[in-house]
C-alpha cells in the first residue's frame, strides 16, 4: 500500500514526549486547513529520529506531510469492551510556504533518503 499525503497550515507544535524503559520518542504536530463553512485540524504523530526533523517545520507554515495510518486494538482482559485505536504516523514532510514574518516561500523535503529523492534518474548510482 502507498503513502498517503496531508497538506495544511501547522496550527501546533508540541514538544517531544518520549516513553518506556526502551525510549520511544513522540511528536504531534496539528495541522490546520479551512474547508470553507469549517476549520479541519488533522494531528500527525512524527515518530523516533523524525521528531528531530520538527524543528524546521515553523507555526504557520504550509506543508504537506507524507503519512501512513496505523490502527491498534486493545482490550483491558478477556471480558471487557474491544477499543480501536487510529493514528497517522509522519513518514516525510516539506515546507511549501512560510508562514507571516518567516523567510520567503521555498521548497524544504525533509525526508530519510532526501538526496535520492531529489536526484534525477541520470543521478542515480545504478
Amino acid at each position: 500500500m502507498s503513502d498517503s499525503k496531508v497538506s495544511g497550515v501547522v496550527h501546533l507544535i508540541e514538544e517531544t514526549k518520549t516513553y518506556g524503559a526502551k525510549g520511544f520518542r513522540k511528536r504531534l504536530v496539528v495541522l490546520e486547513q479551512d474547508k470553507g463553512s469549517f476549520t479541519n485540524y488533522v494531528p500527525v504523530e512524527f515518530t523516533r529520529d523524525l521528531c528531530d526533523t520538527v524543528d524546521d517545520m515553523n507555526m504557520g507554515d504550509e506543508v504537506e506531510i507524507t503519512y501512513r495510518l496505523n490502527g491498534r486494538r486493545w482490550q483491558k482482559d478477556a471480558n471487557s469492551e474491544v477499543k480501536y485505536f487510529l493514528s497517522c504516523e509522519a513518514v516525510a514532510f516539506r515546507v511549501v510556504g512560510s508562514g507571516p514574518g518567516g523567510e520567503p516561500m521555498t521548497e524544504k523535503v525533509t525526508d530519510a533518503n532526501d538526496a535520492f529523492n531529489e536526484a534525477g534518474d541520470d543521478d542515480a548510482p545504478f
